[in-house]
């Protein structure tokens, strides 16, 4: 068994503009990288296309193994793309399993209210939430997102 310092417990949910919420969740990765921390950092939706394709292909307990060994999992942009019933519960037994020994940043535009849009049923939404949500550090952006400052190409 490898010795790791280990971040458990600790969950921390960013909600504010589109951008800022990711530069949140990167700022807090590096970090964690430098002091030799084990770090993923997935869009929700990545998560749950690997989860599914590693179902298909009967390798999801490795992935599922690979995962449960980091000490921080960072999933952005919860909420953008809702999810299929199984991507769903796949999700939910990931951050079930990260609440149990790895450190998680879950970064979203949603209130947690509207959740159920994205994960289809108000039951698993519900215990999704009280993972996400305990003990939780709840950081909120406001502002502008740095995409919205940029110059875009071909326009004056």
């Amino acid at each position: 068994m490898r010795k790791s310092k280990r971040l458990r417990g600790h969950t921390r949910r960013a909600k504010g503009c589109a951008g800022e919420r990711s530069q949140h969740a990167l700022g807090l990765g590096p970090e964690e990288v430098v002091t030799s921390y084990h770090l993923r950092f997935f869009r929700a939706t990545q998560l749950v296309t690997a989860l599914m394709e590693a179902r298909d292909e009967c390798s999801l307990l490795r992935l599922k193994a690979q995962l449960a060994k980091l000490d921080l999992l960072v999933l952005d942009e919860l909420g953008y793309v809702p999810t299929s019933k199984v991507g769903a519960e796949l999700l939910f037994d990931v951050i079930s399993t990260a609440y149990e020994c790895t450190s998680l940043i879950v970064t979203s535009h949603l209130p947690f209210e509207s959740w159920t849009e994205v994960l289809g049923s108000e039951r698993l939404t519900e215990a999704t939430l009280d993972r996400v949500t305990h003990p939780c550090q709840f950081i909120e952006t406001r502002g502008e997102s740095y995409r919205s400052k940029m110059p875009r190409p071909g326009v004056d």
